[in-house]
């Protein structure tokens, strides 16, 4: 009786998780190692029955070209700049709207409604706010009016990707917020009280009680933050398309214009691979150092 109860449990098991295993394998799984294997030839899209095996040519092409090295640099300083950034924002945020008065709910909206907003949406939005004209881009319309010149954010090598860090924290913060949110939940509110009676301030408690409680959510954050940070490609693409002077073009663009632009869709793979494994070894330094749970 038990073995068949096991057995039938066992087969429940591999039910529902076939689905998934599936569409991992199908979506993931595959398309990693097929484009490890692509990565090793020489492959136009265009022309599919044309592929001729190069070796490591790709690759030594790769770490020849100037291009990806400067889609490495700006994405790397994209990602230094955002993640911290928009950790403290949206933390700063969910400090600010979790207690529990009347109408907050409706802050909490506010906050987390450009994440449920398509992207293209949003940095279309930005481009009208970014304008360089004051009579109809609202912020330099603002610094015209605080006695300030007009900037041009997206035309500007020494601007255009700050202007994007800036508008990705403001769209990506509220995805943050929530798990902050939960996060602080799940501190006792004893501990505040106790620290009340004993005459600790706001800040006192922010420090010793609220973000030692949440020092598991903020590695999470972190986390998850610096991957999707690596994988920046539908602001610069609508906002700047990889400029001015290259400044915006990250390396996932630079796959997509390798590989679905200018058709080298072989060299595109040896691209993506090596992002790839920097993606994945740069999320298990990070992971190692704060030792996430």
């Amino acid at each position: 009786m038990t073995k068949k109860s096991f057995s039938t449990q066992q087969l429940s098991g591999y039910l529902m998780t076939g689905p998934a295993v599936i569409l991992l394998m199908a979506f993931l799984i595959i398309p990693i190692i097929l484009t490890i294997y692509f990565s090793f030839f020489t492959y136009q899209v265009m022309r599919p029955d044309n592929i001729i095996f190069s070796g490591l040519k790709n690759y030594s092409k790769l770490f020849k070209d100037k291009n990806f090295w400067q889609g490495l640099q700006n994405t790397v300083y994209f990602t230094l700049l955002v993640v911290p950034f928009q950790t403290s924002l949206a933390l700063a945020l969910a400090v600010l709207v979790s207690a529990r008065k009347k109408g907050v709910s409706v802050f909490r909206t506010m906050y987390f409604s450009p994440q449920v907003t398509s992207m293209v949406v949003i940095a279309i939005l930005w481009i009208i706010l970014y304008n360089s004209n004051p009579s109809s881009g609202l912020i330099n319309a603002l610094l015209v009016k605080l006695g300030m010149k007009p900037i041009n954010f997206l035309n500007d090598p020494k601007t255009a990707m700050n202007a994007i860090i800036f508008m990705s924290a403001w769209q990506g913060a509220g995805y943050q917020m929530m798990i902050f949110l939960a996060g602080l939940n799940g501190i006792p509110s004893d501990q505040y009280e106790a620290a009340s009676v004993d005459g600790a301030n706001k800040v006192q408690q922010f420090l010793f009680i609220t973000l030692p409680g949440l020092a598991n959510t903020i590695k999470y954050v972190l986390m998850i933050t610096l991957i999707q940070a690596m994988k920046l490609f539908t602001q610069p693409y609508i906002m700047t398309h990889g400029g001015p002077q290259n400044r915006t073009k990250t390396l996932v663009y630079y796959i997509y214009e390798q590989g679905f632009q200018k058709g080298n869709f072989g060299y595109a793979c040896a691209v993506a691979a090596i992002f790839f494994f920097i993606v994945v070894g740069q999320s298990m330094i990070v992971k190692k150092l704060t030792k996430t749970n």
